[in-house]
């Protein structure tokens, strides 16, 4: 049950949401308790010192001739009507006893609610505290006078000696503290269970949005691991989720178009394979049988040689890629010609330029400029965008190579033709492996599609940028960048 995210994300969120609800509650019914204990207090502590002031005027009023509990008789009315005044004014029930010095209880006004046992006297520990002049607040059921704990405060009667002759104690049942308590804290509970429901509704949609996009990229990875990669999940808004989203489905689209390129280059590797196997082997055949005259053998066994580095061509290619990709291939970074480079490139054209009739321009910023890089990968890289140069090249069309410094200490070197150019559509997958622009292979009859990928790893690896502009139709450039060699690090010879 609790493997799937969404349960585990609702579980947690009612957990967290539920232990903050019980410790609100429990902080709320203490500090409830607290203040209700203290407000009691404060109650209790105000109403036994009214009644003490009262009794404390009348009493010397009254004079010392007689006792407290005479005096008490006398004024039993008087002290009656105070009581019953306190009592009105109190926002709870209370309990109010008259008592002389020694406890005897003269007048009780108990609470209805109150389970006061009709005791005829105060207990002596309670007593002597107040004989000393003490007024006292304490939180007790006064030694079984009550049933249960109550807020009680005393305030003695003094005579004109100082003498303590009667007392004035004011109770409440601390009962009624743990029932608004209680009250307040049911009503805190409801409501925080009515959060809890919303917030448990708001967190199912809120899952359920974020848990859906991942059932279906799960699903779309499940097609993916059958070769059925056309799946995609719906993007719905603009968060986090919906940009994971869409990333897969960016994800999808390049996996869908790395598989159409790898099957378009086995299939274009079984042609450029099977072709030359069929014909080295058919003309061998032919040999053997003797059906080409001893004459023409040097023809076609040039023919088979020609096919046989074919062959050998794609293999390479292949090698390299494998080399690249497992890491095995390293380079050596060093300071070298690249105009040097460029002319050597050149001259080994020389013949396929000739038979095209193709305008050459050769434009350096430098006679010498160095640059530091693998000399045989850039030279790799360098032969092969102008081989694609001159082969795409239209008849008595410009090829032009360039080689000028640009910002950051770079230098810029770019092959450009006037021919076909290369569809838009096909611009973005050029440097992809596996792809191969020439489909029809009208004019592309040896190359594989692997040269550019190849280009763009070795350049990749230098940490440098290698890209392309083209108009279909009109004209195309390949360039690629190298960083200038600073000049303590050039060779020696070029600093004479």
């Amino acid at each position: 049950m609790f493997k799937s995210i969404y349960v585990k994300y609702i579980v947690t969120f009612m957990v967290i949401i539920g232990t903050s609800m019980i410790l609100l509650l429990t902080i709320i019914g203490t500090l409830v308790d607290d203040y209700s204990e203290k407000s009691k207090n404060e109650a209790v502590s105000s109403a036994a010192g009214a009644l003490g002031e009262g009794l404390q005027t009348k009493l010397e009023r009254y004079g010392t001739s007689g006792s407290f509990s005479s005096f008490c008789d006398y004024y039993e009315s008087d002290i009656n009507s105070q009581i019953n005044a306190v009592k009105a004014m109190a926002n709870f029930p209370v309990t109010v006893f008259i008592a002389d010095s020694e406890g005897i209880i003269l007048i009780a006004h108990p609470d209805e609610n109150c389970n006061y046992q009709n005791s005829s006297q105060i207990p002596r520990s309670f007593m002597n505290e107040i004989n000393n002049g003490i007024e006292l607040s304490v939180f007790n059921n006064l030694e079984g006078i009550f049933d249960t704990p109550h807020v009680i405060s005393a305030t003695p009667v003094y005579l004109r000696n100082n003498y303590v002759c009667g007392t004035v104690i004011v109770c409440c049942d601390v009962g009624s503290i743990s029932d608004f308590a209680e009250v307040l804290i049911k009503t805190v509970a409801i409501s925080s269970l009515w959060v809890m429901l919303a917030a448990l509704i708001a967190i199912f949609f809120i899952s359920e949005r974020i848990i859906s996009p991942l059932r279906g990229m799960s699903q779309a990875a499940k097609s993916f691991a059958k070769g059925e990669f056309s799946v995609r999940v719906p993007v719905v808004g603009n968060d986090e989720v919906a940009q994971l989203a869409s990333a897969f489905n960016n994800m999808a689209q390049n996996l869908e178009n790395l598989d159409e390129m790898r099957n378009n280059f086995m299939s274009s590797v079984s042609h450029d394979m099977r072709t030359p196997m069929t014909t080295i082997s058919g003309f061998i055949d032919c040999i053997l049988s003797g059906a080409i005259p001893p004459e023409k053998h040097e023809y076609y066994l040039k023919i088979i040689r020609d096919e046989v580095l074919r062959l050998s061509r794609l293999v390479a290619s292949l090698l390299d890629i494998s080399r690249i990709q497992a890491g095995d291939r390293k380079f050596v970074m060093e300071p070298f010609d690249i105009c040097e480079m460029g002319r050597q490139v050149l001259i080994s054209f020389e013949q396929k330029i000739d038979k095209k009739r193709l305008e050459v321009e050769f434009n350096c910023d430098a006679d010498n400029m160095f640059v530091t890089g693998d000399h045989d990968a850039i030279y790799q890289i360098f032969y092969n965008i102008t081989d694609n140069a001159v082969k795409f090249a239209n008849e008595g069309g410009l090829l032009k190579l360039s080689l000028n410094v640009i910002e950051n200490k770079k230098v810029k070197v770019a092959v450009y033709n006037e021919g076909d150019g290369i569809p838009y559509d096909d611009q973005p997958y050029i440097f992809e492996r596996f792809y191969k622009s020439d489909r029809s292979r009208g004019k592309d009859k040896t190359g594989v599609g692997l040269g550019m990928f190849i280009a763009k790893t070795i350049i990749e690896a230098h940490k440098e940028v290698i890209a392309l502009e083209s108009e279909p139709g009109k004209y195309c450039e390949f360039y690629f960048t190298l960083p200038i060699t600073p000049e303590d690090k050039k060779p020696q010879k070029t600093r004479e």
